[in-house]
């Protein structure tokens, strides 16, 4: 099966000032390498990013195993699309070093478990100077890994191929410690770069409008979630909290996200007599106005590597509650500084946060709520993406040039 590319006209790649090496007149190019363009986080984050790099004078292309997913539609203008449209992710491999012989990147960027392992074996087999970077978005630790045998292979794979790792990023400090304690990666080759959040538009992507009556009927507080439905994402315990919370309270909730927990969850929620007050209502592209009307968001994972949504909400100006999971919420939060945090799979426990959070006097203020997500700006995350691009392939920071 051959190799599908496509292109988007209209931009033409110019070098930023400090991207081009003294040697040569091409800019910084980086081919960042994911599964599809689904709705996940780590997607996101790579859509984000190849935009972001592209504005600084990067050359940046994506290649993914498949051209599927519902952010086809939010594509970066101009950035070349390779698709490799195979069936396993093991048959990447070789397309990606013919990839990498052909064109030699500066940089493979390579995102998530098993398409890290196929990036670095693609970087071995093509035997360029192309440096890969690989980022690793969720736990590697026991059964918060993943779902199924696949996954017990990950770490293993990780320490016998880490001599062949130019670099590791890891979304935060508990996933950057991974890396070096359990995938055998030098700490040397780790990084932590946290993901990026706050971008220039993001105000007015916030402010856009959104019509669901449960923000205007003023019949009680609307609680929101977003992410992923499937196990680790645990929305069975969020449903048993706000059956619990419905008790004596008048919250209801709104489920933002697909996946095949879908039936499932709608099951549990009308036989614990809540149906009428949670409403599953998909995967939204942009969930920023959501978050910004609802009362407080929700997040009950059982992991995340970083937790994107929770770092929107409360860029929002939105209250948020989050189970105390490994690894990112109780940085986000500051270790509760910025919002509640509450044991794993403890209903009552996140029932309780939920009705505090709604019925008593407010005690996170909206600016300081975005005050802390600012700390997650494109901005940040863009610099410490380009300051680990510079070492690999030993350019210069442009702001320790002489003018």
């Amino acid at each position: 099966m051959s190799t599908l590319e496509f292109r988007q006209p209209g931009y033409a790649v110019t070098a930023a000032p400090g991207l081009q090496s003294s040697a040569e007149t091409r800019p910084l190019s980086v081919l960042v390498y994911l599964d599809d363009l689904s709705g996940g986080g780590a997607e996101r984050q790579c859509l984000t990013l190849a935009k972001e790099m592209q504005r600084s004078g990067v050359a940046v292309n994506l290649i993914v195993h498949q051209m599927r997913g519902q952010l086809m539609d939010q594509l970066p203008a101009g950035v070349d699309v390779i698709n490799l449209d195979r069936r396993r992710t093991r048959h990447d491999v070789l397309p990606l070093a013919a990839h990498l012989q052909r064109h030699r990147p500066d940089i493979l960027l390579a995102n998530v478990d098993h398409k890290n392992i196929a990036a670095i074996l693609a970087g071995v087999v093509s035997t360029t100077r192309t440096k890969v970077v690989i980022t690793q978005h969720n736990p590697l630790a026991g059964e918060l890994a993943g779902d199924g045998r696949k996954y017990r292979l990950i770490v293993p794979a990780y320490r016998v191929l880490a001599p062949f790792v130019n670099a590791a990023v890891g979304v935060s400090d508990g996933i950057a410690r991974q890396l070096v304690r359990l995938a055998g990666i030098p700490q040397r080759k780790v990084v932590r770069i946290y993901n990026a959040v706050v971008d220039p538009e993001f105000d007015e992507r916030a402010n856009a409008s959104v019509h669901h009556p449960w923000f205007f009927d003023g019949v009680g507080p609307t609680f929101v979630t977003a992410a992923r439905l499937v196990p680790l994402k645990d929305h069975e315990t969020l449903l048993r909290a706000m059956a619990i919370h419905r008790r004596s309270g008048t919250g209801r909730l709104l489920i933002l996200g697909t996946g095949p927990l879908r039936e499932p969850l709608e099951k549990l929620a009308r036989e614990l007599q809540i149906a009428d007050a949670v409403d599953f209502v998909g995967f939204q592209s942009n969930p920023l106005p959501w978050f910004r009307l609802s009362d407080a968001f929700v997040l009950s994972s059982r992991t995340e590597g970083f937790g994107i949504a929770l770092a929107e909400a409360m860029a929002c100006g939105t209250q948020v509650i989050s189970t105390d999971c490994n690894y990112g919420p109780a940085e986000i939060l500051g270790q509760g500084r910025y919002g509640w945090l509450v044991p794993q799979q403890d209903p009552e426990a996140l029932a309780a946060a939920m009705t505090t959070a709604v019925e008593g006097p407010r005690r996170f203020a909206p600016e300081l709520l975005k005050a802390r997500a600012a700390d997650f700006s494109n901005a940040a995350c863009l610099e410490g993406y380009m300051s680990l691009f510079r070492r690999l392939v030993h350019r210069p920071d442009p702001l320790s040039r002489k003018q």
